[in-house]
């Protein structure tokens, strides 16, 4: 069973990242809508304000609280984020909660355990399972409704499935913290490698085929890491019917090399974009999304690492 310090630790980490994952996903959506379509388009609105209320909420339980590593590891916001929201703000004429990553610059680490600080986790805890309820059945109807031809997004069918994959971790995440279960580090290791590299993979396939035809080089690029990550989904997929400890160390070294390159190359991506260099159609606040993603990745695997 968790102790009451990792419960409530491990629960503001969670939504710190997820939270801020979750909101973004919510703007992705209501970006991608045509005219048509605009009462999905204030459903993802309301979805993306209450994600930023939550996080908001979250932001000033965490601070004191949560953990060194998990700040300096770039998955909260990166060096980059504030700009990106500002650009993708300009972009699509739409407000976004900036005072929030203002805020996350400001977080510190810490053991401040106040006496009624489980009380107002397990209350976050809720309202986060609320929200991802609703999340989930939104990003459902829209993905059903665009693989049946009732609906046309400008956001890939498998980027929906991507998203709403995301969103269903997270919800896991929060039930099991809920129930202060313990994790089988071992096991949890090769499915939580399976369900990250898919991830990155499929971040390559996104950056792939948001590239202007004319920047052959980033597509290869992006092509490469794409055949690479399918390649270590299948073999954390195979890892997690083996008993080989050995096996499983292997496998997250070799995760960790190829996420530390798609971080250095996802990095370099949203400079690029940034600095307006790259022909694309994507957004630079996407870029840094998917940048934070990779560190979330990354964290993990060292402590998988570790085991």
């Amino acid at each position: 069973m968790l102790s009451r310090t990792e419960y409530i630790r491990q629960s503001l980490e969670s939504h710190l990242f997820f939270g801020r994952i979750m909101m973004e996903h919510s703007f992705f959506l209501q970006t991608g809508f045509t005219p048509r379509d605009e009462k999905q388009s204030k459903m993802a609105d309301e979805l993306r304000i209450g994600f930023g209320n939550l996080l908001e909420d979250c932001i000033a339980l965490a601070n004191g609280v949560i953990s060194r590593d998990a700040i300096a590891s770039g998955e909260f916001i990166t060096k980059y984020t504030l700009e990106a929201e500002k650009m993708t703000e300009f972009y699509t004429g739409i407000p976004l909660m900036t005072k929030l990553t203002q805020a996350e610059k400001c977080l510190v680490a810490g053991n401040d355990f106040h006496p009624r600080l489980e009380m107002k986790v397990s209350a976050l805890n809720r309202r986060a399972l609320t929200l991802l309820d609703r999340i989930i059945v939104f990003k459902s109807n829209i993905l059903n409704d665009v693989l049946c031809c009732k609906m046309f997004t400008l956001n890939y069918p498998l980027l929906i499935e991507h998203i709403l994959r995301e969103a269903k971790l997270y919800r896991h995440l929060i039930q099991r913290l809920q129930s202060r279960d313990n994790i089988n580090i071992r096991r949890e290791a090769a499915s939580q490698e399976a369900f990250w590299n898919q991830i990155m993979g499929e971040h390559a396939l996104f950056i792939r085929g948001l590239l202007d035809p004319c920047e052959e080089e980033l597509f290869n690029i992006a092509d490469r890491f794409g055949d690479e990550f399918e390649e270590l989904v299948c073999e954390s997929r195979n890892a997690m019917d083996r008993t080989m400890p050995g096996d499983l160390e292997d496998l997250t070294d070799e995760s960790l090399a190829a996420t530390r390159r798609i971080r250095e190359f996802k990095a370099q991506a949203t400079e690029g974009l940034l600095e307006c260099k790259i022909r694309s159609i994507i957004l630079p606040l996407l870029a840094d999304h998917t940048l934070r993603e990779a560190n979330h990745f990354i964290r993990l695997l060292k402590i998988f690492d570790k085991r």
